[in-house]
């Protein structure tokens, strides 16, 4: 496979007008999204269900082929289900955007987490089996008739059928994907021809349309560190910038990226933005250490005492309106030939 680069293509807000108002800091009343707990699963042991404390004494998945870069516990829960509310602002009250019509039959979420993705496309598609996969078992009991989860690997061989899936969707695969060719190489597989398959993330490749965010500054150095410490991590998250080309190479017809701005705190003017801000701001003020503690220790060889310093700084150019810094968010889907 290539590691063919596509450059950031910002077909939206291309640039967005910063509030330069002088006032409290943004307080946002919209973000009061429930977080929900429990188990499908009756038949695993106590050990999975429970994961294993590590780094930074948080909770990590013990599922899998592979390390998980980010924990499983309550707060990384509710930090999905608040990105989730945010992601759906983002992309103007839509969960994806392909084509895929009005009645799918059956559709695959890859690392569903909590599986709130899963349950809202089930009640919007009642035509459509859905069902969630992930590494860890945090998803509900009380799920649409139409919707189950399953405890797997995405990178380890699909048992499902092929060519049976009218869509397979992911999003966020953040520290957790090794080998994405491959995954697009199973998706392929697994798609009916003619289905869609579409994948979603934000990157870490940190932007500002009007040089205000520093170069040597503390934030710059956690999008810095966080890139390079996942590439040796082994789960690239620039990964983003290449599925277009994976998917072109894999055989996708049809295939489409679209990048959109996320801004990183409340400095927008535009009222839809600010709120994104604000929700973007929370997710990484209180989860600063859920990204970072054990990708840094583990790859760039930090003491937690080191990490702990390192972020006192970030957070403080974070809430900084006078920095306007957006993380770009990739959506690029495509569609398996009718032929395939």
């Amino acid at each position: 496979m290539s590691e063919t680069n596509v450059a950031p293509t910002l077909v939206e807000e291309d640039h967005i007008q910063a509030d330069e108002t002088a006032y409290d800091d943004f307080e946002d009343e919209a973000n009061d999204v429930a977080s929900v707990g429990g188990s499908s699963y009756t038949s695993i042991t106590s050990s999975i269900l429970r994961g294993e404390i590590g780094e930074g004494g948080r909770t990590y998945a013990v599922y899998g082929k592979e390390e998980y870069g980010l924990p499983m516990d309550e707060a990384e829960l509710d930090r999905i289900d608040m990105c989730h509310a945010k992601y759906y602002a983002l992309l103007e009250k839509k969960r994806f955007l392909a084509p895929i019509g009005s009645n799918p039959q059956k559709i695959l979420d890859l690392g569903c987490g909590t599986g709130i993705w899963c349950i809202d496309v089930a009640d919007e598609y009642p035509s459509a089996e859905v069902i969630g996969v992930d590494i860890a078992p945090t998803q509900p009991d009380w799920v649409p008739p139409n919707c189950r989860f399953e405890l797997d690997d995405m990178e380890r061989p699909w048992m499902w059928k092929e060519n049976s899936f009218d869509f397979i969707f992911c999003r966020d695969l953040l520290l957790a994907c090794r080998d994405f060719p491959k995954l697009i190489d199973q998706c392929y597989t697994h798609v009916k021809p003619g289905g869609y398959v579409e994948f979603q993330a934000v990157t870490a490749c940190i932007g500002s349309d009007d040089n205000t965010l520093p170069v040597d500054g503390s934030f710059q150095k956690f999008a810095d560190n966080l890139n390079k410490s996942a590439k040796i991590f082994g789960t690239p998250i620039d990964d983003p910038l290449r599925w277009k080309g994976w998917f072109e190479e894999r055989g996708f017809e049809d295939v489409t990226v679209k990048v959109v701005k996320l801004p990183c705190n409340t400095w927008p003017k535009d009222p839809r933005m600010k709120v994104l801000g604000a929700w973007e701001m929370e997710n990484l003020l209180s989860n600063l250490e859920g990204m970072t503690m054990r990708v840094f220790q583990k790859a760039l060889g930090w003491t937690p005492e080191e990490v702990s310093v390192f972020l006192v700084g970030v957070r403080k150019e974070i809430r900084d309106r006078s920095i306007h810094a957006y993380w770009p968010y990739y959506i690029v889907h495509g569609r398996k030939p009718l032929s395939g």
